[in-house]
């Protein structure tokens, strides 16, 4: 019961019963304010540097995860714009491109039974040391769900503790999928619960199933990273995905990065946007 207890002890320190009517009002506040001054190309630049670029599909095949890789490559050193942070692919194509990446690129793979996380722990652990034994430098779960609805927080946070011990050096993004989870208060909770368990990152959604990102999520997600860094000084980084492929999408979310985190969020080590459609829409804004 004390190891139960733990979990519950930590909620109990943030603030979690949150109402969505107030998130909204303040994401719209936020957004109306400020969304202008960081609607520039610069800000477009400094976006561009923080995606994941993204290859999900149930069709990728080797040939194409080179291409994939190959295009990143030239993207290198070719204009004034920093390449993306990441590539992100599933697990069996991370040494395919490892062997095609010559781009000073990381290598994010999704693991843990993605999108729905619904498989055996052991397999979940299996599959990210593999993921980082092939060459990944990040890695991409989701949170279990079902655990979490039932309010199992234990399982919840052992079953991440022990993903983030297979990931060894790697980086370690957990999913919230919080169109699944749907409540600001729920979000709030996950998150906590998450970085609680040695989250890297905290990320909202897969983008398969469920409702991908909002802005709304995004603020309750940023608050947080911020209280969790204030209450421990330990600090994560946000990730936001589902649905974003246009530059004033990617600018508002931006935007609440910058405003509930500050600007030393800003850069591909806190902040990360998982597209495949964004980055060709930022370089058209670009020029």
């Amino acid at each position: 019961m004390a190891e139960v207890d733990k979990y519950r002890d930590t909620l109990k320190k943030y603030k979690t019963d949150i109402k969505d009517a107030d998130i909204t009002q303040k994401v719209n506040e936020i957004i109306s304010k400020k969304f202008d001054q960081n609607n520039t190309k610069e800000v477009y630049k400094r976006i561009y540097s923080c995606i994941d670029l993204t290859s999900l599909n149930a069709t990728d095949t080797r040939e194409e995860i080179w291409n994939f890789t190959e295009r990143v490559n030239d993207f290198e050193g070719s204009s004034d714009v920093d390449n993306v942070a990441a590539i992100c692919v599933y697990p069996n194509f991370v040494e395919t491109v490892k062997e095609a990446l010559t781009a000073n690129v990381n290598i994010a793979a999704v693991a843990g039974g993605f999108p729905s996380s619904q498989t055996f722990t052991e397999v979940k652990i299996a599959e990210t040391g593999l993921a980082v034994a092939s060459g990944a430098d990040e890695i991409d779960i989701v949170l279990n769900l079902g655990y979490f609805l039932e309010e199992n927080y234990e399982d919840v946070c052992e079953e991440i503790d022990e993903i983030k011990n297979a990931c060894r050096d790697a980086k370690l993004k957990v999913i919230l999928e919080t169109g699944a989870l749907k409540s600001a208060k729920n979000i709030m909770k996950a998150s906590i619960l998450a970085l609680y368990s040695g989250a890297d990152f905290i990320k909202t959604s897969t983008g398969k199933v469920y409702e991908g990102a909002t802005l709304e999520a995004a603020y309750v997600m940023c608050t947080a990273i911020k209280e969790y860094n204030q209450k421990t000084g330990n600090k994560a980084g946000f990730k936001v995905s589902g649905g974003i492929s246009t530059t004033e999408d990617a600018v508002k979310y931006y935007t609440i990065v910058k405003e509930l985190l500050g600007d030393e969020y800003l850069n591909k080590e806190y902040f990360r946007i998982g597209a495949s459609r964004l980055a060709n829409n930022l370089l058209e804004s670009i020029n």
